[in-house]
């Protein structure tokens, strides 16, 4: 499978999850406002921690004016499972799969995409994370 192909069939694979993120973020940005982070905080929180756990909970730290090591500490017991669902997913990779590549697909697991991808059979092409 070639990498546009492999593209758009994540990209139709990714629709029902899109959708149900569609209701996570309208929900995360209005907590992010009414707890007084600006549009750009907001933004930055959901660039930087893509899973919503994370998000929530970090929301609720900041909220609660906690110290930086327990956000730092709750957001990696919460995203430490991530790590675990990566390293499977790296093991789909063909051995060939560049470090970067590796990297991003890292980057934007999340529950629903593990699961999608971990369902794919055969090797897994990361384009197809992408879409």
């Amino acid at each position: 499978m070639n990498h546009k192909t492999a593209f758009r069939q994540g990209m139709t694979d990714g629709i029902p999850i899109a959708l149900g993120y569609m209701a996570v973020s309208f929900t995360f940005g209005i907590m992010a406002k009414n707890a007084g982070l600006t549009a750009f905080q907001a933004v930055l929180l959901s660039l930087t921690n893509l899973t919503s756990a994370g998000q929530f909970a970090g929301l609720g730290i900041i909220t609660a004016s906690a110290s930086y090591i327990e956000m730092a500490f709750t957001q990696l017991v919460i995203n430490l499972r991530y790590c675990l669902m990566s390293c499977a997913l790296s093991q789909k990779l063909d051995q060939r799969t560049p470090f970067f590549h590796r990297f991003f697909i890292a980057y934007g697991n999340t529950d629903e995409i593990f699961g999608v991808c971990s369902c794919k059979e055969g090797k897994l092409n990361p384009f197809y994370s992408y879409g």
